[in-house]
């Protein structure tokens, strides 16, 4: 239950095994090779060393991946399968994976297929939106009857524009007609922006007609290569619609057809990433015209693998401790328990090297103080019930996986506290039972009712926040023994220790055994004295070490804080009472009828899912803020990176390497 101790590596090889060599390091999955562009700018080594360039492999894998990506959508579009839940990748062998990619051919032909589909789609899909847009711009001309394509005669002159929706159309007529008698204006349509106008005019009286207009906003609007009327031109573009969406739907059909296709596509891509991630990492080792260098880094407990693959290409390699102070990649490592809670601490950050996984400590106090919060029986073992049933159903992974178990413990967490406080979907039972029967029955907590007992539960949360923070320090405190600070470790943490102890007798100690507040005053005293003579002590004068080390004693209040704040596993707790109480009364007040009862499912089932869903939601949240500020503020360093394995990264398809 520790961070993975790391080793660097070194490697020479010649470049005759380099690609047996990358393929065999890529199936262990154990090596993140490191980027080496620092050592073509450094003088020892320029002279020696190049990088020869795999850009063009890797592009042109790129673009595969990028058309296969958009065949993927396309078929996923037109798959009409049920899907899952949650997308998992589908398990293969390896030797399964390596057979089907021997048989590309037709797997490429049926991509090269569906693109063309794809695209004659597309080219359909853009016409008819030219021709839809074309049919809007021509629906307001639909009674205009002169043929689009005339626009003169021997002796007059003829046009369509618009003007603005606000002109006085019979002021625009009554203007044209002082300005000349032989010219019609027929307003052929009105919409909320715009009125369209067909203009006859004599052609020697044209001029004089359009600077009427000009005074009234009018755009001359023109019907290209549009011949006949406007009514006729939309009749034909609604009959070249009704052609496109039928070569559409014949299109749709030939797409759908590739369907089931989808699998060996999907395999298809995964070995284009695969090939793609190889050449990046063949394009970035360093060369010399005969041999490549790698250098990286590797899990201690991985070190006899590697060697046997270096071995066995007669290989030379070096694999050596990282220089002092040097930061490590950061790999976690933890039991069945505690590693679903490792998605907690990744949420915040990742340790740093040189610090410590807080996971193990982390994950009971994550675990109690989520299901204090949300403390229900029911709610409790649907979310358990729930979450264990999608971990046996999905082959999940990575941080959804690790999230789902944590879900698991946490409504266990739940159930016991529901049971502790006598809340099965709050007082949802005894409210039914009154309801229904006239019943006085009552599910008895097995401990307390934090809703009659309020205080005791915030003693309780008290309580669990100096155990809480108490560990914390623990932790600091075995960082700095194993840094070879014991003194430190005493005077930073043991008189902490002593000091609050001593507080928690003098103040309360009296009320559970007689006596020992006199013990804790002494104690104060002395362990108080211990701060103010030690917690200066990198100063270099007396004066300012006496200082320092008074001034430390306010941070006596920064733990008076830190407690406080673990009254949120109080509110919380409450919250859910209440707001299941609520939802008690409200769903009694129809009565004992059969309107009273259907009213009371349905406040029941929506009320308890609203409030399951927010205080669940809640409980998550102010869990991790517990661990984050009070805990995690303690001791813990992050800012690590995260170790990143040169292996296959497939998308679609998990490829399990068969035992030897």
């Amino acid at each position: 239950m520790a961070i993975v101790k790391m080793k660097k590596i070194s490697t020479i090889g010649l470049s005759s095994i380099k690609s047996s060599l990358i393929k065999e390091l890529m199936d262990l999955g154990v090596v993140e090779i490191s980027a080496q562009d620092s050592k073509l700018t450094d003088p020892e080594w320029i002279s020696y060393v190049k990088k020869d360039g795999n850009e063009v492999e890797v592009l042109d894998c790129d673009a595969k991946i990028s058309k296969i990506n958009e065949v993927l959508n396309s078929l996923e579009k037109y798959d009409k399968s049920k899907k899952p839940m949650f997308f998992t990748r589908k398990s293969i062998s390896s030797k399964d994976f390596e057979n089907a990619i021997s048989e590309l051919s037709k797997t490429e032909e049926n991509v090269a297929k569906v693109l063309d589909m794809n695209k004659s789609f597309n080219e359909l899909s853009s016409e008819e939106n030219k021709i839809e847009t074309a049919i809007l711009s021509l629906k307001p001309w639909a009674s205009y009857e002169i043929p689009l394509e005339l626009t003169e005669t021997k002796y007059t002159s003829i046009f369509t524009g618009v003007v603005p929706n606000i002109v006085d159309v019979e002021k625009l007529k009554s203007d044209l007609r002082e300005k000349t008698d032989r010219c019609i204006a027929n307003l052929v349509g009105s919409d909320k922006d715009q009125h369209y106008f067909s203009i006859i005019c004599l052609i020697k009286e044209k001029d004089d007609v359009y600077e009427i207009l000009k005074q009234y906003g009018f755009n001359t609007v023109a019907f290209k290569d549009l011949k006949g009327t406007a009514a006729q031109n939309i009749v034909q573009y609604e009959n070249n619609l009704k052609e496109i969406s039928e070569n559409k739907s014949e299109v749709e059909k030939n797409i759908t057809d590739y369907v089931p296709y989808k699998e060996q596509i999907q395999l298809f891509y995964d070995y284009l990433v695969i090939e793609r991630d190889k050449n990046k990492i063949l394009g970035n080792l360093l060369n010399t015209d005969s041999t490549f260098y790698i250098e990286g880094w590797i899990p201690e407990v991985s070190k006899e693998q590697i060697e046997n693959v270096l071995n066995k290409h007669q290989c030379w390699f070096e694999i050596y401790e990282p220089e002092e102070g040097e930061q490590t990649p950061i790999a976690m490592q933890n039991n069945s328990f505690t590693q679903p809670f490792e998605a907690i601490t990744e949420l915040y950050s990742l340790p740093s090297s040189s610090n410590i996984d807080p996971t193990p400590y982390m994950a009971p106090f994550y675990c109690l103080f989520f299901g204090l919060m949300l403390a229900d029986v029911g709610y409790g073992l649907i979310m358990a019930a729930a979450t264990y049933m999608v971990l046996k159903k999905f082959k999940l992974e990575g941080s959804i996986q690790k999230l789902m178990r944590v879900f698991f413990y946490c409504g266990i967490s739940t159930a016991f506290w529901g049971v502790m406080f006598g809340s099965w979907f709050g007082d949802a039972i005894p409210a039914a039972a009154r309801l229904l029967f006239n019943s006085d029955f009552t599910v008895k907590p097995l401990w307390l009712n934090p809703m009659e007992q309020p205080m005791t539960l915030l003693i309780v949360s008290f309580v669990f926040g100096i155990i809480h923070l108490f560990t914390g320090m623990a932790v600091k405190a075995h960082i700095l023994i194993r840094d070879g600070n014991p003194l430190d470790a005493l005077f930073d943490i043991g008189f902490w220790y002593g000091l609050i102890i001593g507080l928690i007798l003098l103040l309360f100690g009296n009320t559970v055994i007689p006596g020992s507040g006199q013990i804790g005053k002494w104690m104060s005293i002395i362990f108080a004295l211990g701060l103010v003579l030690t917690q200066g002590r990198a100063k270099k004068n007396i004066a300012g070490k006496l200082i320092s080390g008074v001034l430390s004693l306010y941070n006596i209040t920064s733990y008076l804080s830190d407690v406080l704040s673990y009254s949120r596993l109080l509110a919380l707790g409450l919250a859910t009472g209440v707001v299941s109480s609520v939802m008690s009364i409200l769903g009694s007040m129809g009565g004992r009828n059969v309107f009273g009862i259907l009213l009371f499912v349905v406040v029941m089932i929506i009320g308890h899912t609203f409030n399951f869903a927010i205080n669940a939601l809640g409980a998550f949240v102010h869990a991790a803020r517990l661990q984050y500020v009070e805990f995690f503020g303690k001791f813990y360093e992050g800012g690590g990176e995260p170790f990143k394995p040169f292996t296959k990264k497939t998308k679609y398809n998990r490829i399990i390497k068969e035992e030897i």
